[in-house]
């Protein structure tokens, strides 16, 4: 059976290149089922860094991962959370009790924080054989041994002073209580060869190893043993993980070796870039799914995007749905060199799936950012049919909508009347000065108010308009950008006969005659 995991560490926000790793492992896991194979993907949670975890942080991993549609096998009952009900940065209360309950599977413990005697007796089979070692060097010590190195121009790395202990120093010590670390015994002479499911094969030097701490003076491992104890025992077969982590993979494989275990395949992905070619960081931007999510960006179009950042289809398609994905993923085509994160090219997808969805669906989808304005709240106080009218309303800007965000702003004009000044009117490329927008606006009027109101349809609206622009023998823009600025106070809209059969002819006359009195 193929068994692939994601291990995040819950640390904080979602990272972008965390959601990708488990896009690439979940697609991967797809294939292999479509084949016929047995498959699983399940979800770890790596805890044992206590100094970095943040409580709330798995609740918000899993929000992330339900509104993504990333599914595990081992991951039960999202709708405990359901969508938009927790936003990220909120406290999730007894995460760890929520998760054991419904992080369950046929090794049922997936939390590594509550593995820690399994570590322990792991390390010590290690110590016993040999091929690890107390170190009782302190932080001061180790900071000095640094900080010499670099003054040196030489690589940073432990000096293995402590291994040349002997067994009774060693047991003095620790009798003395001293406090201690577990350190892996690296073979300096051997070289270690890996085939990479992404990079081919790559050789390391075991010289340029340092001797890894495996266990913590406080009883916790760190990753590095974790992750090989974990991995073997959950029978993983494959670990897919960002190239951050290649320079440790050969102290894994040395660990598979030391305890007799046979080691998963690995692939290890490209990192995700800012514009200038440097690691993605919350330095130097926004690198939280759940910030993204929030702005207004589609779960879709974030794994369309986020699939392209280092894998190539090989065809000319830019957008996908998750089983197009499913279809055409190979993880052989997977990139080695890093992936620049362009965010307006996310901002144009994100607008081509909002384009593409169903009108009722998105109209639901900006109902959320539109609640949280206070004309909007007003509105739903005075108007019985709001959502009916808001319909057509986002029906006119969906051509238009990039982000979910950018609603309210494209929509208020529909609800109220703007407040703007009389420049606005003025545009010399359309030929449009003041004498020619009152004019403009006094002919439109004139023109509209023959409608019947049963007739107020946006054909007949623009039947009477153009037919008035040819009576004037102007230009289009000349009649229809000032009547279009006094029905949405806005330099950019949807156009004039679409705005007035949706405004409703007693309301666009009035917003008119308006425009006309900026003129007096």
């Amino acid at each position: 059976m193929l068994r692939l995991r994601l291990a995040p560490s819950p640390t904080g926000y979602v990272h972008l290149g965390t959601l990708r790793t488990a896009l690439y492992g979940y697609l991967f896991v797809q294939q292999a089922k479509q084949r016929g194979e047995q498959a699983e993907f399940i979800l770890r949670i790596e805890d044992t860094d206590q100094k970095r975890g943040v409580e709330q942080a798995v609740g918000n991993l899993i929000m992330v991962l339900l509104e993504t549609g990333i599914k595990f096998n081992n991951v039960n009952d999202l709708e405990l959370f359901g969508p938009q009900k927790i936003k990220e940065g909120e406290r999730i209360p007894d995460w760890k009790e929520i998760i054991t309950k419904f992080i369950e599977g046929s090794f049922r413990e997936y939390i590594q924080s509550n593995r820690l005697e399994l570590y322990q007796k792991y390390a010590r089979e290690l110590w016993e054989k040999g091929l690890a070692y107390p170190c009782f060097c302190t932080a001061e010590r180790l900071e000095e041994l640094r900080q010499k190195q670099q003054t040196a121009g030489r690589s940073t790395g432990y000096d293995r002073h402590c291994l040349s202990l002997s067994k009774e120093e060693t047991q003095k010590l620790i009798d003395a209580g001293k406090s201690y670390v577990l350190r892996m015994k690296i073979p300096r002479e051997r070289t270690i060869k890996l085939n990479d499911l992404v990079r081919g094969e790559v050789a390391f030097n075991c010289a340029e190893l340092d001797d890894q701490v495996l266990l913590k003076s406080d009883g916790f491992p760190t990753y590095h043993l974790a992750v090989v104890v974990d991995d073997h025992l959950m029978e993983i077969t494959h670990v897919t993980r960002t190239e951050e982590w290649l320079p440790s993979t050969p102290k894994h494989l040395l660990l598979y070796e030391f305890f007799g275990w046979q080691p998963p395949l690995f692939a290890h992905f490209p990192l995700i870039l800012n514009p200038d070619r440097t690691k993605m960081s919350k330095r130097k931007g926004d690198v939280s799914v759940g910030s993204y999510l929030e702005k207004g960006y589609l779960p879709e179009a974030l794994i369309s995007y986020l699939a392209l950042l280092g894998w190539n289809p090989g065809t000319e398609q830019e957008v996908f749905t998750i089983q197009e994905l499913i279809e055409q993923f190979e993880i052989t085509k997977i990139h080695k060199a890093g992936a620049v994160f362009d965010v307006d090219k996310l901002k144009w997808m994100n607008g081509m799936f909002i384009r593409k969805m169903e009108l009722g669906k998105l109209v639901e989808l900006v109902i959320p950012y539109l609640d949280k304005q206070n004309w909007f709240k007003n509105v739903k106080c005075q108007m019985s049919n709001v959502k009916c009218h808001l319909e057509r309303c986002v029906k006119l800007i969906q051509e238009k909508l990039k982000l979910l965000s950018e609603a309210p702003e494209m929509l208020e004009f529909f609800f109220h009347e703007m407040e703007f000044e009389q420049s606005l009117f003025l545009n010399d490329k359309m030929g449009v000065d003041a004498k020619i927008a009152r004019m403009a606006l006094s002919e439109g009027q004139g023109a509209l108010e023959k409608i019947e109101e049963k007739d107020w349809k946006e054909e007949k609206i623009k039947e009477v308009l153009m037919s008035k622009v040819g009576e004037l023998n102007w230009k289009n823009g000349q009649l229809l950008w000032p009547l279009r600025v006094a029905l949405t106070g806005k330099l950019f809209s949807p156009g004039v006969f679409e705005v007035a059969e949706v405004l409703g002819k007693k309301e666009s006359l009035t917003r008119i005659q308006h425009g006309l009195e900026k003129f007096n």
